[in-house]
């Protein structure tokens, strides 16, 4: 990466010079050595332009990336907003939609947890999506079929209850585990064990990883905030920064 910022101040410099003396084609061995050592010696002298190039090729960057985003969002926004299986909360006529990709083994996820709830129930107009995606082994597999086992046994209000226990664990999440679960909420969990072993919940839970693959999204949790992407942890104050600002883009 230093390589191409030195590249690219190399560049700017030799725009300041007349067309001929930069014709790396039409000079010399000994021209070029000297070229070379006149913008060695002035990135010495003015290290600043280094920082200059750097800030011009970051924020290129981010522009191309942010533009890529975009062209996913229109590819597969059906896919992420109106999946039909995934849990909706939030206000489901908010003027922003956040989608979370999210795991229940995941420290990150859960130390989010609380910043997304208070977020939600503080602002009144978001619509919020749950996307089922464990990547973190076994464990994550087991709490991701049980709660969309209960999703489809008893609606969403209980998918939520679920969904925020499991985010609140603390240690290992194991089959006792959701024994307990089930027994704290009178849920039967005989019928839960038998529906997590449907193939709608692994047709589910594969859907999800494509469409994350497609996404770029490698890792938990994964926010999507209006056409933001937002692939890590976020603050409270931040995720509040970012809503703000797509407000501010939509108006």
């Amino acid at each position: 990466m230093f390589r191409t910022f030195l590249m690219t101040s190399a560049l700017c410099l030799a725009t300041a010079l007349p067309a001929s003396a930069t014709d790396i084609d039409a000079m010399t061995d000994g021209e070029r050595d000297a070229f070379r050592a006149e913008v060695r010696a002035y990135l010495l002298d003015n290290p600043e332009v280094l920082m200059e190039a750097i800030a011009v090729l970051e924020e290129r960057r981010a522009q191309d990336a942010a533009q890529a985003d975009v062209a996913l969002l229109e590819n597969y926004g059906e896919e992420i907003f109106n999946d039909g299986f995934s849990y909706v909360g939030g206000n489901p006529d908010g003027d922003i939609t956040v989608v979370e990709f999210l795991d229940y083994q995941c420290s990150f996820c859960k130390r989010a947890f609380p910043a997304v709830e208070e977020l939600i129930a503080g602002d009144g107009n978001i619509r919020f999506i749950v996307k089922e995606f464990p990547i973190l082994g076994d464990a994550s597999v087991l709490g991701s079929r049980y709660a969309i086992a209960v999703k489809n046994l008893y609606g969403d209000d209980a998918y939520k209850i679920i969904h925020d226990e499991l985010m609140l664990l603390r240690g290992g999440l194991t089959p006792q585990t959701l024994v307990r679960l089930s027994e704290d909420q009178n849920f039967d969990h005989d019928d839960i064990r038998a529906e997590m072993d449907n193939e709608d919940i692994t047709r589910i839970i594969d859907a999800n990883r494509d469409l994350a693959a497609r996404l770029q999204i490698q890792g938990t949790p994964s926010f999507i905030m209006g056409v933001t992407f937002v692939r890590g942890f976020l603050e409270l104050n931040q995720m509040r920064q970012v809503i703000a600002s797509e407000r501010q883009n939509q108006g």
